[in-house]
Order: structure tokens, then C-alpha cells, then sequence
């Protein structure tokens, strides 16, 4: 495969340790020589850094370094990451707070949350596709950046044509598929159709073409034991599919917004005390004299985070924890991406979801919209595979949210008022015409720093 060189755009983030891990173990698959951590905090790059090194260093030689030079970083490299919080957990905490003022969920990625971040974060990840193309035109670009789905559409858009928008959530069906029957995840064939966090799967096939998710759905221990325990059984059969978790928020609008807005503490501002509390420890350790007490300490982090992902959404009495849930696999995200470059790179073809343009796969929606739908992935590029229409109820919410999409990704390259409200009265969450214009005002005048001046 010869040797190529990877970096990460957000290298300074608490994902970054996990990634570099995954991507080191894999690396002689992968033809990986270096692995670049870029990042513009560079305390956060030092003390991070440090920890994925030393979580990289028992698996293989492929060289990790850090550096807060964008052209340093993608000069002749093959593939590129970005997992960037343009605005930090401030920002994500900002978002939160005035969408519940508004009595409307703050979500990161879900609604008026996802438009401001968005809004934020859209002119950022632009310019450093541009340095890439300017760079390396042969590189790939994997978005992992929230909201994905809506910041690929948007790459996409700008021109960047090899960039694929990239979420773990979109698998998971195809991986507890797996698990339950003890096969290997890319030899089963997924049929997921929508958008970044508002996907659905209506199959998983095996290679003899037998449908093995739909007697899953059915079955109380397999959703006890995944994601779809969110769901109760009745909502579950009324939809025929494997919904993605994001779709709470929707199907549980009431119950979502009520719970969140009982909690002390915002879940931004919740991960915002957790990772001050993991950068404190980690300073005073200093991860590269006491490396093995770094990692502990992060690992520690990492474990405490994930145990209250979406706690609020979890049955009554669930004695299931996120730790436990069926198919989750220890890569994350980074593993759909590694996946993705294992293929790309020469590997066997992979089998699995991303966000791309759908390319009329999806009749529902028009050929340039990025969709989040099974792809398959080889030294040729990543296609997304036919799915051809899907339920009324599942392709109608996945219009409106789509139009919402359009509508905000116009507004941030237009840098338009009208625009934004017209985006956020798009969606189902917010639809009112004056919430959506308080909210739109109340973004742009919290969030001036990064958006400048809109008209």
C-alpha cells in the first residue's frame, strides 16, 4: 500500500487519544507511516497529544506528532479527519441555554443547537478543506464534525467533492446485527436510509440474502440489550425499522425537552466540568514523564462520559448502562473512517453507512442532498447503494429536516437573516415563525466572534 500520512483536524480534543489508538493498531493495514494532531489550542494539543502517543505506542512504529500548522499538517497527506467544537464547550453550553429560553431543545446536533453550531463552525472546516485541496487535491476528508451531516452538505456544496461525512451512529444496527449472531459486521449488507442523526434501517442481510434485523426488532432482550431500548416496542413495530437514538428527540419531543430542562446542568455543561477536571489531572501528572498514569486517568475520563450519554432517554429501571450496549464497537467513529481508508486504500471492499450525496438512491430527495445511507467503499471511491422509496412516515420528517438543511447551509455561505429564520422555521422542533426569529437574532448576537456581520 506504500506509506501515506494521516492528520486529524481537532487533534487537541478528548477524542483524539481514542482515534490515535484505533488508527495506530490498524496501521499496517492501513499503509499509515505518520499521524499528524493539528489543533489551535496548544496546551490542549501538549497535554492530549501526549496521551494518544502513549496509547499508540504499544501497537505500532507509525510516528504521532502534533503541531498547530495547518500547512504543516496537510502538506502530502492522503487522508484527512476533522472533529472540531469551533467555540469550545462554551459555545456548545451558549447554544444550550438559548434554545431552552426558548423552550426548545438545545441539542448539539439536533435543531436550533445544530444550526448555531453550524453557524459557528461551517466558515472554519471550509478554509481548512481549502488548505487541504490547495495542499494535497488527492487527499480524502472525513467530517466527523457536528452537525455532520449538515457541515458535509456544506463541503459538499463549496465543491469539495472527496469528503464523505462520517457517524457511528449510523451503523449500529449492522454491527449489533452482528454481534447477536457472532458475524463479522462487513459481512452483512445494511439498508440505512436518511439524514446524520435522523436515520433509519430497515434491514440487514447476510450474504446469502437473508433479512436477519426485522425478528430482531421484536425480540425484548436484543432491545433491551441495544439503543432501540429508547424506543418502546409498540413505536418500534408502528415503524417497521431500527431507528437511529437521535430520533428521540423527535418521537419524545415533550419528554425530552421536559427532562433536560429539570436537569442542574446542561449536558455541555456537564462535559465542559468533566473535561476540566480530566486537563487539571492531566497537567499535573504531565502525561510524558508519567505516561502510564496520563492514560488511567483518561481512560477513567472516557468511561465516566460515555455512562451518562442520553441517561435521561433510558427506560425505567434500566440497570443497562451504555458501557454494555450489543455492538458498540471500541473504535467509535474512528472506526467507520478507518474502514472507509482501509477500502479506499486497497483493502477489501467495505460494506457500511456515510454521509454522501445520495445520487438518486433515495427518490425522497434530490441528488446533490447529502444523505446518511449504505455505501459501499473500494480503491475506486465510495458509492451510496440504491434504496428506493421508503415509508411516508419515515421519507416525510426526513424531507423537512432535509430542508431545513438546505435552507441553513445557504444562510451561513449568504450570510442571510432571512435565510436563517427561514432554515429554523423549517424544522420540525422550532416551525414558529417568531421563535425561529429570536432564536436566529439571539445566535448570531451570542456568536458575533465567529459569524461577523450578517444582513
Amino acid at each position: 500500500m506504500g506509506s501515506r500520512k494521516l492528520a486529524l483536524v481537532g487533534g487537541g480534543g478528548v477524542r483524539a487519544p481514542l482515534f490515535v489508538e484505533s488508527a495506530a493498531a490498524r496501521a499496517h493495514a492501513l499503509g499509515l507511516e505518520e499521524i499528524v494532531l493539528l489543533d489551535i489550542d496548544a496546551e490542549r494539543l501538549r497535554l492530549l497529544g501526549a496521551v494518544a502517543a502513549a496509547v499508540a505506542r504499544p501497537y505500532s512504529s507509525v510516528g504521532v506528532r502534533t503541531t498547530t500548522d495547518p500547512a504543516e499538517a496537510f502538506e502530502g497527506v492522503d487522508y484527512v479527519v476533522t472533529t472540531i467544537r469551533q467555540g469550545g464547550d462554551c459555545g456548545r453550553i451558549t447554544d444550550e441555554r438559548i434554545a431552552l429560553r426558548h423552550g426548545v431543545l438545545g441539542q448539539e446536533t439536533t435543531g436550533p443547537g445544530g444550526f448555531a453550531m453550524a453557524v459557528r463552525t461551517v466558515p472554519t472546516i471550509l478554509e481548512y478543506a481549502e488548505s487541504v485541496a490547495t495542499r494535497s487535491p488527492q487527499a480524502w476528508l472525513f467530517n466527523f464534525t457536528n452537525p455532520a451531516g449538515l457541515v458535509t452538505q456544506a463541503l459538499r456544496d463549496a465543491g469539495f467533492e472527496r469528503t464523505v461525512g462520517i457517524c457511528d451512529s449510523a451503523n449500529l444496527a449492522q454491527h449489533a446485527v452482528a454481534a447477536w449472531h457472532g458475524l463479522a459486521p462487513n459481512d452483512l449488507r445494511p439498508e440505512v436510509y436518511g439524514l446524520n442523526h435522523l436515520s433509519w434501517c430497515r434491514a440487514v442481510r447476510d450474504l446469502h440474502g437473508r433479512e436477519l434485523l426485522s425478528p430482531l426488532l421484536g425480540n425484548d432482550e436484543f432491545r433491551r440489550a441495544t439503543l432501540q431500548r429508547f424506543f418502546p416496542t409498540e413505536l418500534l413495530r408502528l415503524l417497521g425499522t431500527w431507528s437511529n437514538e437521535y430520533l428521540f428527540y423527535y418521537y419524545f419531543a415533550e419528554q425530552a425537552l421536559a427532562d433536560i430542562q429539570a436537569e442542574t446542568a446542561t449536558r455541555g455543561e456537564e462535559v465542559a466540568e468533566r473535561n476540566r477536571v480530566l486537563l487539571r489531572e492531566l497537567a499535573d501528572l504531565d502525561p510524558q514523564q508519567r505516561p502510564d498514569e496520563a492514560v488511567a486517568a483518561y481512560r477513567a475520563y472516557e468511561a465516566g462520559r460515555r455512562s451518562t450519554y442520553m441517561h435521561y432517554a433510558e427506560p425505567a429501571g434500566s440497570a443497562i448502562t451504555h458501557e454494555r450496549t450489543l455492538g458498540e464497537g471500541t473504535e467509535g467513529y474512528a472506526g467507520v473512517a478507518l474502514d472507509l481508508i482501509e477500502a479506499l486504500a486497497g483493502g477489501p471492499p467495505r460494506y457500511t453507512a456515510a454521509n454522501v450525496p445520495n445520487a438518486g438512491c433515495l427518490p425522497d430527495l434530490e441528488p446533490t442532498d447529502v444523505a446518511e445511507i449504505s455505501v459501499v467503499a473500494d480503491a475506486t471511491g465510495i458509492r451510496p447503494l440504491p434504496i428506493g422509496a421508503v415509508p411516508p412516515l419515515q421519507a416525510g420528517l426526513m424531507r423537512q429536516v432535509k430542508s431545513f438543511e438546505r435552507l441553513a447551509a445557504e444562510a451561513i455561505r449568504t450570510r442571510s437573516r432571512d435565510t436563517a429564520v427561514r432554515a429554523l422555521m423549517a424544522h420540525p422542533l422550532v416551525v414558529s415563525f417568531p421563535r425561529a426569529r429570536s432564536l436566529a437574532a439571539d445566535y448570531l448576537r451570542a456568536h458575533h466572534e465567529y459569524t461577523g456581520t450578517w444582513t
